[in-house]
């Protein structure tokens, strides 16, 4: 099988190389990632200047590696349709994100937007993401090895699932993860100030951190991952409500 593997926190993120290293031991990988930090860029396409693309020696894998000059999307759209346009992808994977995507994260990783842009190109996709502590300390290796798992056992069914499938892998010992829990995607908000000046005299309006809802959401994402089960959500492009859609057609 060939995998396609790419992600949002750049060739050099230890998640990409772990991720890599794991799924090459029973299939061909070929790695096309960022070559800089590019969280947070959602589905962002570089359309006013070209791709720089290199090649980069990622140890023990089997396949190829190369580096992106461009964000998330465009590594995968660069592999499809460019360097690697004569050889057939089985799946796309995503990840390992350094850190989680959770709720409405999902609106704003690049890492699930990579995803989701495979399957603009009918390929199956996962992306996944490890919650890290204060160190940036995660479980990387599992995230590695359930991938590796899902793909070997129940790939008949990922390749007609004709979805994304979003994971994210707690940061517990393995004694201490519940199992795996399919649910929907939660909510989390994203806390702001703005009155902070910097050294040249602007104000600047600056995100700090992430802002939860007092009261946690149960039988989503956010709520499972923090009872320390690894989560497990099917996402979509298309983003029409369909009942709104009904709704409209009375009075629009």
């Amino acid at each position: 099988m060939h995998i396609l593997i790419v992600n949002d926190d750049g060739i050099l993120a230890k998640g990409i190389q772990e991720l890599a290293r794991e799924l090459s031991k029973d299939h061909n990988v070929t790695v096309i990632a960022p070559d800089e930090q590019q969280s947070a860029k959602s589905h962002a396409i570089t359309i006013f200047k070209p791709l720089v693309v290199k090649s980069f020696d990622m140890k023990d894998i089997n396949g190829r590696a190369f580096s992106v000059s461009g964000t998330p999307a465009d590594c995968v759209r660069a592999g499809i349709e460019g360097i690697i346009k004569e050889e057939e992808i089985d799946i796309v994977v995503s990840g390992i994100n350094y850190g989680v995507n959770l709720g409405m994260d999902v609106l704003y990783s690049g890492t699930v937007s990579a995803a989701i842009e495979a399957s603009l190109y009918n390929l199956p996709s996962i992306a996944i993401s490890a919650e890290i502590d204060k160190y940036g300390n995660g479980r990387f290796d599992l995230g590695a090895t359930y991938v590796r798992g899902l793909i070997r056992d129940k790939f008949d069914k990922i390749k007609d699932f004709g979805k994304v499938i979003n994971i994210n892998i707690p940061k517990l010992p393995d004694g201490e993860i519940k199992g795996v829990m399919p649910c929907r995607i939660g909510q989390v908000i994203y806390d702001y100030y703005t009155d902070d000046v910097d050294e040249e005299g602007q104000r600047i309006v600056q995100p700090v951190s992430r802002k939860n809802p007092e009261e946690m959401i149960k039988d989503t994402d956010r709520y499972y991952i923090k009872k320390g089960y690894i989560t497990v959500t099917p996402l979509q492009y298309d983003f029409t409500c369909f009942e709104g859609l009904e709704d409209i057609r009375g009075w629009i």
